[in-house]
């Protein structure tokens, strides 16, 4: 179960312990536990913080507490606060990553299930959208989208299984595989009625909860051979 340890603490010199912290990333490099941290600090008190780092479990995090870096870092932190910190354990019960949903909302509810209305819930105005696909490399805006959606639904009846994840600040990587029957025409080839299969990468970056850019890297070579459209 993933454990998180809230440290929360009031400093007057907090720019001197954010650079003890970076001390202890450096030092630890390799050996340290601990795979996300945020700090923030309260808007209605400007000296009072809070430190949220998460663990994989509660063990590991003891491991992290025991490293001989960890102790000294700490003790040079507590002489930066105006008092000693208050630790508080949480073991997560519930963790959405709400990027992800989104993406995943993208190729389930919109690419399958045909919901080109909820573009615009998912995505900015101003979408920027890069495709190995197309002559351009880069084209905006939301309509562009959904005309994209409506031609790949218009040539192929077609389903996603999505393989993985993985989120990196604000952006989400997606692994898929596509499996279709070629039902209409598609880059001047009519419909032959085969069914064909290709894998993909889609990576969307997000802004303020909204998909703001998207890159699609996927093996078009291989769908045009599975047509007949090259040998």
């Amino acid at each position: 179960m993933t454990f998180v340890q809230v440290i929360d603490c009031r400093t007057r010199r907090y720019d001197d312990m954010s650079r003890a912290m970076d001390q202890w990333v450096d030092a630890t490099e390799g050996r340290r536990t601990a795979t996300h941290a945020v700090v923030g600090q309260d808007r209605s008190d400007r000296e009072h913080y809070m430190e949220f780092v998460e663990f994989p479990s509660y063990e590991d995090a003891m491991r992290n507490s025991d490293l001989p870096e960890t102790r000294r870092i700490f003790e040079e932190i507590v002489a930066l606060c105006d008092g000693m910190p208050s630790f508080t354990d949480l073991d997560v019960v519930r963790d959405e990553r709400l990027d992800k949903a989104t993406a995943r909302r993208f190729f389930e509810e919109v690419a399958v299930g045909g919901n080109l209305e909820l573009i615009d819930e998912l995505f900015t105005p101003d979408y920027h959208d890069h495709d190995i696909g197309k002559e351009t490399d880069t084209t905006i805006g939301t309509q562009v989208l959904k005309d994209d959606v409506i031609g790949w639904r218009r040539a192929f009846d077609f389903r996603f299984a999505l393989q993985g994840q993985l989120e990196d600040g604000d952006q989400v990587a997606t692994r898929w595989t596509w499996r279709a029957t070629h039902t209409g025409e598609f880059m001047g080839l009519a419909p032959t009625g085969r069914d064909v299969e290709m894998s993909g990468v889609t990576i969307f970056r997000f802004q303020d909860g909204r998909i703001a850019e998207g890159w699609w890297t996927y093996d078009l070579m291989r769908l045009a051979r599975q047509l007949g459209a090259v040998r």
